[in-house]
């Protein structure tokens, strides 16, 4: 595959709640962010979606319900027991883990479908700050649509767009 330098944008559109536009070259999508919009100043809990240029660190799957996507960015299978932790207090904070954790965590395999396909995106994580954002990720948008906690959620035919475009180099940029 060849370079992969096109920016994914995603543009809130005032009075829109949590729904916003996210486009890369000709193809666009509606796609659901966090329920307080987008902030310059995320926080943990603070139910925003980070604003900035993020890059695509790699995509995650559950292969017992979805196919692997074609992607050349890295592709990892998320397994029973694979978590992330969002606790800043503790040292593996906005980093994959594995459960169980005494700490407090997100469980990426889930029993709704939300996280069948998702993409770990660049934020806060070199090094993490706690308290500043944690498991921010572009996955499977709800049914019914609604907001996220701070993520950006797709469909899963438009995700799978974006995925067979990105590679290294693609950045998720918010505004």
């Amino acid at each position: 595959m060849g370079t992969f330098d096109q920016d994914i944008a995603i543009r809130h559109i005032a009075g829109n709640g949590h729904i916003a536009c996210l486009s890369m070259g000709e193809i666009a999508f509606a796609c659901s962010i966090g329920r307080a919009g987008i902030s310059y100043s995320k926080s943990e809990g603070d139910w925003t979606t980070p604003a900035g240029r993020w890059p695509l660190r790699y995509v995650m799957y559950r292969p017992d319900r979805v196919v692997r996507p074609l992607t050349a960015l890295p592709v990892r299978q998320i397994v029973p027991g694979a978590g992330w932790c969002d606790d800043p207090a503790s040292r593996d904070y906005n980093r994959p883990i594995k459960l169980p954790c005494p700490h407090s965590h997100e469980l990426l395999w889930r029993r709704d479908h939300l996280y069948d396909l998702l993409v770990v995106l660049g934020h806060n994580d070199t090094p993490p700050i706690p308290g500043k954002g944690s498991a921010v990720f572009m996955h499977l948008r709800p049914p019914d649509g609604g907001a996220t906690q701070g993520c950006v959620a797709l469909q899963q035919q438009h995700l799978r767009q974006i995925l067979l475009r990105s590679g290294p180099g693609t950045f998720l940029y918010i505004r």
